[in-house]
């Protein structure tokens, strides 16, 4: 068993989900030793949690500018080799800016940054530094989304003439009625998630997922967005028209107001020979359609599946795998090429994700504003 490579977590205090993803997922190959953090900026809360996962208290770090001057000083065989960075987007690019100078591998939350400009700056400090750099779109690390990106890849479905995607969540609705409750609340907050709540927060999932399983690339988007009010500076529900060739188009449809609605994403990939659709509510179910077969269904854990799903695959088949193990095979694939060993490119989301990711986020903001009109992505 090679040496655990010692990982340091930014953000995630508390009851954040993301918080306990990435540190369970960190654990579940044994890949990874937390050796450092700072979970929140209030430092006596940051200590406190600290003693919960019962973590040693000398590398709990009052704030981000301490920890990377003091784990930059310790011997190279001490300090941090990867840096999780877990908090609210517009502390993303600084943080992972200074991570990369700093001879550190990166893992960072999506939205990689708040605006392209940003992105693009990042990947060329990536470039320079040499460094790893992972963005966890998690719906990635699921082994029948492997699947299907393989089997598409293979040409199972042939030309592909029709994509559709669909995210609904409904825990903003909870909250975006009340004007003063909305304000307290950091993703409706343009000074911290960015020009996007609904499409920069859970439509790019969506987006990453299409172009990550069909290999094509989203050249223009004519979006509609819904605001609710008049005061609300960032959307919570659109549509986005996609297209993705001269003859292959599609559609995003993202909502955090839609009303019962829990996780609710589903991707569709439609080509002459057959089709596929995917729900991460029930991620262990592939379903290849057909106009001239049974419908098939593939699930994890078969010898039928493609190696790269089956490396994602860590029980038997019939038991479920959840969320936490796709983030695991992510941070699987991170490992890997931390180590300098051999990875397929699909094991993890890297910086051209968080670039490409950015510059559609952007290109929805300004056709909505620009009166739904077609807005082209940079090739």
């Amino acid at each position: 068993m090679p040496k655990k490579i010692r990982l340091g977590i930014l953000g995630g205090s508390g009851d954040s989900l993301i918080g306990v993803l990435h540190r369970v997922a960190a654990q579940i190959n044994d890949n990874y030793e937390l050796v450092a953090a700072v979970f929140t900026s209030k430092y006596e809360k940051n200590i406190a949690f600290a003693k919960a996962l019962n973590m040693p208290l000398g590398r709990i770090y009052r704030d981000f500018e301490s920890f990377v001057e003091a784990e930059g000083k310790l011997p190279e065989s001490e300090r941090i080799q990867v840096c999780a960075v877990l908090t609210p987007n517009f502390l993303h690019y600084p943080m992972a800016l200074k991570l990369l100078e700093n001879g550190f591998h990166v893992i960072c939350e999506k939205p990689m940054t708040t605006t392209l400009a940003q992105a693009k700056t990042l990947q060329r400090a990536n470039k320079k530094a040499g460094s790893v750099f992972a963005l966890t779109h998690t719906y990635t690390g699921y082994p029948m989304v492997r699947q299907m990106r393989e089997m598409i890849k293979g040409g199972v479905l042939g030309k592909i003439h029709r994509i559709d995607a669909v995210y609904y969540q409904g825990w903003v609705n909870t909250i975006v009625h009340d004007q003063k409750k909305r304000e307290t609340v950091w993703r409706l907050d343009p000074e911290k998630a960015g020009i996007s709540s609904c499409m920069g927060d859970i439509g790019v999932h969506a987006f990453n997922l299409l172009e990550y399983t069909t290999g094509l690339k989203v050249r223009s988007v004519l979006s509609d967005f819904n605001y609710l009010y008049k005061d609300n500076p960032m959307d919570v529900d659109g549509t986005v028209l996609l297209r993705m060739g001269d003859h292959v188009k599609g559609v995003i449809r993202a909502s955090q107001i839609a009303t019962g609605e829990e996780n609710g994403l589903a991707i569709s990939i439609y080509g002459e020979k057959a089709a596929f659709r995917w729900e991460q509510e029930n991620p262990n179910f592939l379903y290849l359609k057909s106009d001239t077969q049974p419908t098939r269904i593939f699930k994890p854990g078969h010898a039928y599946n493609s190696p790269l799903s089956l490396d994602g695959t860590k029980l038997p088949p019939g038991h479920p795998e959840g969320i936490f193990d796709a983030m695991a095979n992510i941070y699987k694939g991170v490992a890997r090429a931390i180590r300098g060993k051999e990875y397929n490119d699909g094991e993890f989301p890297a910086i051209m994700d968080g670039v490409r990711g950015m510059n559609f986020i952007e290109a929805t903001v300004a056709s909505h504003k620009g009166g739904n009109i077609w807005v082209a992505l940079e090739p």
